[in-house]
């Protein structure tokens, strides 16, 4: 594995801790060599004693269960003395011929057989200069045998954003696979190595129970909610380009509905998976700058400690224009799922972390219940929670005890942590796994990436002619806008709470 952006943010965050944990486990290959490219003056040492600092603190953040003083020693040797670091310019074609003689000396001591994966943990304007050095070094180039296989393979990882709107996204695919197969491209995206999210479609197509009510018929709406307590934090220049939806909605959440609203695959192999995603995301009209709402945090209070507005946040314009919240309604013009509504949301700065699917079934008729002590019949929900506390639940009613004829929620809880250990984990290693395994089947295809922006792209172009003036504001700590609140109101329908006792168990 090639690194890009070898002593970043990210590698320290995810990419290491992850490779660290695939080493724990024994899921790497013994031939597995890491090569670090960055512009640092640093020796190969140099780079892993900073690595290994850093590990104890990103694994322990992510796994608060974890001891970051208890670094398996055995798992880390293994990893670490397979490192080569090389200092270079990525716009300059020197430091592709030291890589490639970084790539050899890896074969020779390590026989990696020429297999080698691109991982580009940069920003997302470099992507296409590396690629495009990469290939004028003949680095991804992957020669046939005479019986038509290729001898090694080489694969590009590449991290969100996958382009700023449609026409980016366009070129940004173009130049890619003018160069790559796109069998050669991986577009990671941090979301789908949550075990909840790989869980769906085995609870869908593995349970005959819940399939058959998987459609119009049976569900009235579907809510997929993102909402974080964290600010922007240091990443002020970064939000300022990018933005609640830029920054959530073309990957993780249209990602999430993808895999909710799919049909049932023949197999599940990575081509035929990926077809039925973008299926169903071809089917989703441009959503109309109507069905969506933006809003912006104020001050406020977040978990007790107090919340500057995000005008104020370093690297914030004082007028900026950039949404922190954002929700919409969007709906799958197919057989399944004609004029059910699926909501989408997601903002920072809100009262409680939570990650969910909701998936509300249509209400039973009152009329059995008409002479009887029930006031009113509450809605069944099925509940996918993917963060943090990850899990299935079912929401349904019972009577309660007693003589009269009376009604009580309750529900059936399923949570991973009470059914299987938990290991540490950061989320990449199932992602980082699949690459050199060659698994595209959690990865985003070309056409669903265009998809995604061309889903968004009415919305992006309104919201850029709005004035800073014109941006809604929710207090730090809330649960959101009030305009939020009456995008569902005006339908009938109301959100899940986020926060309060009751927040992702009970409507």
């Amino acid at each position: 594995m090639v690194l890009f952006g070898a002593t970043g943010d990210l590698t320290h965050r995810l990419v290491i801790p992850a490779l660290y944990n695939l080493s724990r486990t024994n899921a790497l290959p013994e031939s597995f060599t890491l090569i670090g490219v960055a512009r640092g003056n640093m020796t190969t040492e140099d780079w892993r004693n900073d690595l290994y600092g850093s590990l104890k603190k990103f694994i322990g953040a992510a796994n608060a269960e974890f001891d970051p003083d208890n670094i398996d020693a055995g798992a880390w040797r293994r990893l670490a003395e397979k490192m080569i670091y090389v200092r270079g310019d990525l716009t300059e074609p020197a430091l592709y011929e030291r890589l490639r003689g970084a790539l050899d000396q890896a074969e020779r001591d390590n026989k990696t057989q020429g297999n080698a994966i691109f991982y580009l943990a940069i920003a997302a304007q470099q992507f296409c200069t590396v690629v495009e050095q990469l290939c004028k070094a003949k680095l991804v180039e992957q020669p046939l045998e005479a019986n038509g296989h290729a001898k090694f393979w080489r694969r590009v990882v590449i991290e969100k954003p996958f382009g700023h709107d449609l026409d980016s996204a366009r070129k940004l695919n173009a130049r890619l696979r003018n160069i790559l197969h796109e069998d050669q491209i991986f577009r990671i995206d941090h979301f789908l190595g949550k075990d909840t999210v790989q869980s769906i479609m085995a609870f869908r197509f593995g349970n005959g129970l819940f399939e058959p009510i998987w459609n119009r018929d049976r569900i009235d709406h579907v809510q997929i909610t993102a909402a974080e307590t964290v600010g922007v934090e240091t990443r002020g220049k970064f939000y300022e380009a990018t933005g609640a939806l830029r920054d959530m909605l073309p990957n993780h959440l249209l990602t999430l509905l993808s895999m909710v609203a799919m049909e049932p695959p023949v197999g599940f192999d990575a081509a035929t998976i990926r077809s039925k995603k973008a299926e169903v995301l071809a089917a989703i009209p441009e959503v109309k700058p109507f069905c969506a709402v933006r809003a912006q945090y104020g001050a406020g209070e977040v978990l007790g400690k107090p919340a500057k507005p995000y005008r104020q946040e370093e690297n914030v314009a004082p007028d900026s224009n950039i949404e922190t919240y954002v929700a919409m309604r969007l709906e799958v013009d197919n057989w399944r799922w004609a004029g059910v509504p699926f909501y989408l949301r997601t903002g920072k700065h809100l009262s409680r972390r939570v990650t969910e699917i909701a998936i509300r079934f249509k209400q039973a008729p009152y009329t059995p219940f008409q002479d009887t002590d029930v006031a009113a019949l509450r809605p069944n929900w099925l509940l996918l929670r993917i963060a943090p506390d990850e899990g299935i639940s079912l929401q349904f009613e019972i009577k309660r005890p007693g003589p009269a004829m009376d009604l009580a929620s309750v529900k059936m809880d399923f949570r991973y942590e009470d059914w299987f250990p938990k290991e540490a984990n950061v989320g990449y290693e199932t992602l980082i796994y699949d690459v050199m395994i060659g698994d595209q089947t959690l990865f985003m295809r070309a056409d669903m990436v265009e998809h995604t922006w061309r889903i968004v792209q009415p919305v992006l172009d309104a919201w850029a002619a709005c004035s800073a003036a014109e941006m809604p504001a929710y207090p730090s700590g809330s649960a959101g806008p009030s305009e939020a609140v009456a995008l569902l109101g005006r339908e009938g329908r109301s959100w899940r709470p986020i926060d309060g006792p009751d927040a992702g168990q009970h409507s």
